[in-house]
């Protein structure tokens, strides 16, 4: 493609959407990307945050308890 095959394709965008559609379409974008960005940085604070608060997570395991098992499972049921 030409730069000539560009200018046209330009001018035909120009002639549908007009100039003020344009700058309303890329400040409509810029304002997304924002509030995008800020979703995310948010979101990013909120997971910090509660990763702080609770501190490193355990498992405990008592070996004096033994392990029961699943009564209401479906291989019991079925005879």
């Amino acid at each position: 493609m030409s730069l000539s095959h560009w200018l046209i394709v330009a001018v035909l965008v120009m002639l549908l959407f007009g100039r003020g559609k344009i700058s309303e379409l890329m400040g409509d974008m810029a304002k997304g990307i924002k509030s995008f960005k800020k979703g995310m940085a948010e979101d990013d604070d909120v997971a910090e945050g509660m990763s702080q608060q609770r501190g490193p997570q355990t498992l405990e395991h008592r070996a004096d308890q033994p392990v029961r098992p699943n009564v209401g499972s479906v291989d019991s049921q079925k005879s």
